[in-house]
Order: C-alpha cells, then sequence, then structure tokens
C-alpha cells in the first residue's frame, strides 16, 4: 500500500511539530486502532436494574416503540423522529411540540448553486425492521429523493436506530447517498438535534472544565441582540445570577477531537442525558476543528459537517452529477441516574467511563448495514514516526505526541483540513513516536538554513498570545477565572480597534513578547 506523509505544522522545528497526515491512496479504506474489543452490553449504572427481559418492538400506523426495560424508545412511523424516550419513571425527558418540534431529528442546511439556503428536518418515508431479536432491535427510516418532491434535499437518507439489551440508552446513525447524476447542490451542514426537556435539563457539561447553570431560552428572547443572531445580552433572567450577561452557543465550542461527550443533568429527578461520539472519522476539518456542541435551550448536537469557524471551504459541494455516500455515526444518547451519588460530577464521571467503553468498542460489531464496516473488514496501521531536521539535530528525533491521520489522498497538502466527503482516522503518538506496526517513518523538515525568527508556537492553537480582557459590558462571568478558556468570551475583536486605535501592530524581533504584544487573531478595523 502507498502512502504519502504530509506535516502540517508551518514550522520545521521537530520540537514545534504538531501534527501529520499519513494519506493512503486506498479508495475502500476504512481504519481504526489496532486493539477493538468486542462490543457487548453496558454495566448500567447503580441504581438502574438490569431486566432479564429482552428487547421489545411494537409497531403502529405512526409509531414504532423500542422498549428494553431500561429505556422506551418512541420514533415516529415512517418519518422516523424521536417522539419520546422514557426513563427511570419520566415519560418524555426530550421536550416534543407535534408537528413541528420533535425530540431528536436529523437535518441537513443546503442549497441549490444560487439559490436560497434552507435548513430541511430529513422525513423518512419508509419504516423496515431490520433486525428484530431480544438482544437488540434495529429499525430504519428511509427516504428516497427519486420518489420525493423536487423542493427537497437530493438525498437518499437512511435513519436507523438500535436499541439492546441491558444498554441505558440507544444507537443513531446515519447513511446519506447521491446517486450518479443528480442535480449540482450546496450542502453546508449534517447533524443529529437533541432536545432534553426544558423543565428539567438545566446544567450543562461539555469537558472537565465547562460545567455549569444555564439560563432560560426566554431569558434569550426578551435579550439584546448582538452582533450575530446567536449573542445574546440577557437583560432580563429567571435566575438573577445570568442578568446582564452574553450567552452565546459558541463560547461552549469543542475541538473535534475533545468532542466525544456532552451533554444535560437534571437535578429533579437527578438524571444526565448524553450524546456520545465515539469516533471522529465521520466528522469533518480533522481533529483540531472547533464544533458546536450544546447550547442553552436546552439543545445537544452531534455534528458531521458544517461551516463553521471555516466558512465557504467547509461546504459540501457536488457539481457534474458526482456521486456521493458515506455513514454518519453511530452515535450513542446514553442516560444515567446514579444512586446514592447523585451530583453533577457522579452523572459525569459515570458517563465518562461509559464514552471509554463505546471507544474501546468502536468499530461496533452490532451494526447491520453494510455501509458499516465492522472491525474484520478494516486495516491498522502502525509504526513510528520521526522528524529529520539537520539543523537542530543530527539524527532523526522523536515526533512526540504528533497527531497522525490516515485519509484519502486530496489535492493539496492541507486538503484534510477541507475534506468534508471522505472519513478521516486520526491517532496520537507516544512521546516515543509510535503508532501503532507501520516501521519507523522519516518525515524530512523542509529547510533552506536555520530559522532566524518565529512568533508563537506552531501547534495550530493561538493560546500563547494575547488576548484581552472583555468589555465588561460583554462579559461571561463562567469564564472570568478560566484564563484558558478567556478566549471564549464575546466581543474581543472589538477590543483590538480600542487597545491601537492609531496603527496596527509592529512586532520587534528580539524586543516584542508575542505573549503581551501580539494580539491572539487578526481582526478587521473599522472605519
Amino acid at each position: 500500500m502507498e502512502g504519502k506523509l504530509i506535516w502540517w505544522s508551518p514550522s520545521p522545528s521537530w520540537l514545534m511539530l504538531s501534527t501529520l497526515c499519513l494519506l493512503l491512496c486506498a479508495a475502500q479504506l476504512q481504519t481504526s486502532s489496532a486493539t477493538v474489543a468486542a462490543a457487548g452490553t453496558v454495566p448500567i449504572p447503580a441504581g438502574n436494574v438490569v431486566p432479564s427481559a429482552g428487547v421489545k418492538l411494537t409497531s403502529g400506523k405512526d409509531e414504532a416503540m423500542i422498549d428494553n426495560g431500561i429505556i422506551q424508545l418512541t420514533l415516529t412511523n415512517p418519518g422516523g423522529f424521536v417522539r419520546a424516550l422514557k426513563y427511570q419513571g419520566v415519560e418524555n425527558v426530550l421536550e416534543t411540540h407535534e408537528p413541528d418540534d420533535f425530540g431528536g431529528y436529523f437535518d441537513v442546511s443546503w442549497d441549490h448553486p444560487g439559490g436560497e439556503g434552507k435548513t430541511e428536518q430529513v422525513v423518512g418515508t419508509k419504516f423496515t425492521v431490520i433486525t428484530e431479536t431480544e438482544d437488540q432491535v434495529e429499525l430504519s427510516f428511509s427516504s428516497s429523493w427519486a420518489a420525493s418532491p423536487k423542493d427537497l434535499v437530493p438525498l437518499n437518507v437512511d435513519k436507523r436506530f438500535i436499541v439492546q439489551k441491558g444498554v441505558s440508552g440507544f444507537y443513531w446513525y446515519v447513511i446519506v447517498e447521491r446517486l450518479k447524476g443528480w442535480p449540482d447542490v450546496n450542502m453546508d451542514q449534517h447533524r443529529m438535534v437533541f432536545r432534553p426537556k426544558i423543565t428539567m435539563f438545566k446544567y450543562m457539561a461539555v469537558s472537565d472544565e465547562i460545567q455549569k447553570m444555564m439560563p432560560a431560552y426566554k431569558d434569550r428572547e426578551t435579550g439584546e441582540k448582538l452582533a450575530y443572531p446567536e449573542a445574546v445580552l440577557l437583560t432580563t433572567a429567571i435566575e438573577p445570577e445570568f442578568k446582564d450577561q452574553v450567552d452565546d452557543k459558541y463560547q461552549y465550542s469543542m475541538e473535534i477531537k475533545d468532542h466525544k461527550l456532552k451533554g444535560w443533568i437534571s437535578d429533579d429527578p437527578k438524571i444526565g442525558f448524553w450524546v456520545i461520539s465515539p469516533s471522529e472519522e465521520y466528522i469533518a476539518g480533522g481533529p483540531n476543528k472547533p464544533e458546536l456542541t450544546c447550547h442553552c435551550g436546552p439543545i445537544c448536537l452531534a455534528m458531521f459537517t458544517s461551516v463553521h469557524y471555516s466558512g465557504l471551504d467547509m461546504v459540501t459541494e457536488y457539481r457534474n452529477g458526482e456521486p456521493w455516500k458515506k455513514v454518519f455515526g453511530p452515535v450513542m444518547v446514553y442516560l444515567n441516574s446514579i444512586v446514592p451519588s447523585n451530583d453533577h460530577a457522579a452523572l459525569w464521571q459515570d458517563a465518562k467511563a461509559q464514552m471509554e467503553k463505546e471507544v474501546q468498542n468502536w468499530p461496533y460489531s452490532f451494526v447491520a448495514s453494510a455501509d458499516y464496516l465492522p472491525a474484520a473488514k478494516r486495516g491498522s496501521v502502525s509504526g513510528q514516526l520521526l522528524v529529520d531536521d539537520k539543523v537542530l539535530s543530527p539524527t532523526p528525533k522523536e515526533a512526540c505526541t504528533a497527531y497522525v491521520g490516515l485519509a484519502l489522498p486530496g489535492t493539496t497538502e492541507v486538503a484534510f483540513q477541507f475534506d468534508v466527503k471522505g472519513y478521516q482516522f486520526w491517532t496520537q503518538t507516544d512521546p516515543k513516536g509510535n503508532e501503532v506496526k507501520l516501521g519507523p517513518v522519516t518525515y524530512k523538515a523542509p529547510r533552506n538554513g536555520p530559522t532566524l525568527w518565529e512568533i508563537g508556537i506552531p501547534d495550530r492553537s493561538a493560546a500563547e498570545f494575547f488576548v484581552p480582557d472583555p468589555d465588561p459590558k460583554f462579559v461571561n462571568k463562567f469564564f472570568v477565572d478560566k484564563p484558558n478558556d478567556k478566549y471564549r468570551q464575546y466581543g474581543l475583536w472589538l477590543r483590538y480597534p480600542e487597545l491601537y486605535p492609531k496603527s496596527d501592530l509592529v512586532f520587534d524581533i528580539g524586543v516584542s513578547n508575542y505573549s503581551k504584544d501580539w494580539f491572539f487573531a487578526h481582526v478587521l478595523r473599522y472605519v
């Protein structure tokens, strides 16, 4: 198998190595880590009783219900929307207002070139039972564009739901397909949306550091709109602590590599609702692309493609009848309630443990679709990555903790960042640069001589540069005492002309300090 090794850091220094992309010329390649645990039932948190009965399916003319004794999932038939999710005696932990708003759905933002953009919740037109045993039920809710009105997105979509015996949650994946000869189209976004019940879920957790009570959506409706619709200054608030603070969903974004777990907690009753993405292989943009997680609503997202933080370069464009097929997911929706330790930290830690189990079990062995490749049909790549930079070292050095990716070859050395159509498989090397039997791979740094100067650290982050304090009017108090998250504050771009009113920055080599003298973002100056 031939390959091409690409380095995406702008610096030739092995000490500054950030990420490498190994592009393998294999049209059907899907791979993962070499160690794959057998998929099976997941232990239930304390307080949940694992029933002896298996999974039961009940279907009628307008809904299908799957019950495993722990959760009960109700889906519209044949639409394939999540109508209800019953857990721990709560009839529905989701917010559903039919016919327009459901507790869970898959949508696509798209347009015909030159046409008006729209966001479409994909509606299934055909219901099929794929698997029905005591151990597992898998259902399909599919739609065919050829048989649909032509004002719908030109995609065949198959929404698949899986409920297993003894599992406190369900799995959801989506197969999207364009056939050859179909019309030109742009697709800005593919995602799953979950809407936990408004009256229950008020505490949001998207990382170890970012966990907090959230304002009510009604607070946003009465607030002052800021530079873009997602940012609102809360002029009034049901809970006084949120008054005069900014709420903005982009403040809670995470890089895709840190995107595996996010969710909400209800205090009465004490229940956790979590979305687990065990792999990034089906998410576009690479490990360092920021992406949305959860936000005020409450809303919880599983993002697959989007133009967030990237713009039009991340639009999925199809021209001249180009065909396409991809599997998004599976994503797991996990529910927990731990007795007697029903506090936020205990629920979060249990959800993290569940996420780690899902990662170990990836790729899953229980998915029925032939378009999803299990471990037995995947290959693996391993070895050691070295960097040959004679200026810094006479011998090659280990690429410590570098990110290494497998993807189809692109047209440029950074194509993986803008590849929204294929799969990408990422891992991180250990301190010795080891991956999982490729043998030593040496990257020869492009050098014409020693580095004379550089500003900052080429690690795909602006964290080392100067981040100003926010305007007191636009502060989010949650981030005030978190220096590593200071950049998340709203309106920092407006501070640049205030701090440097007469001219732009000049960096004097050998004199200036980039942590004090270099603004963390390149912004416009209003004139």
